[in-house]
């Protein structure tokens, strides 16, 4: 893959997001320390972000960028209570 392969795109960044949220929420572990620990204020920020994205591109999105956007926080809102209820 060189350079001129790499496109970025909306979903990308959003995923990108999503998984800096699981990390935070013990789901994934830390890719450069390689240890799993929850930690919900970062987890709450990351799911505030992406709930401020999502405000804001309201009515700019692509039904497939919607429908991302919204499953993602969904889901990553009931992890972090479920994470809450366990620390």
């Amino acid at each position: 893959m060189t350079d001129k392969d790499i496109q970025a795109n909306f979903t990308q960044f959003l995923s990108g997001l999503a998984v800096q949220t699981m990390v935070h929420l013990g789901k994934m572990a830390n890719p450069v320390t390689s240890e799993t620990k929850i930690d919900l204020p970062n987890a709450k920020y990351s799911i505030d972000l992406l709930a401020i994205l999502q405000e804001k591109t309201k009515g700019n999105l692509t039904p497939e960028e919607d429908r991302f956007i919204s499953a993602a926080l969904g889901d990553l809102r009931l992890q972090y209570v479920e994470a809450a209820k366990t620390t």
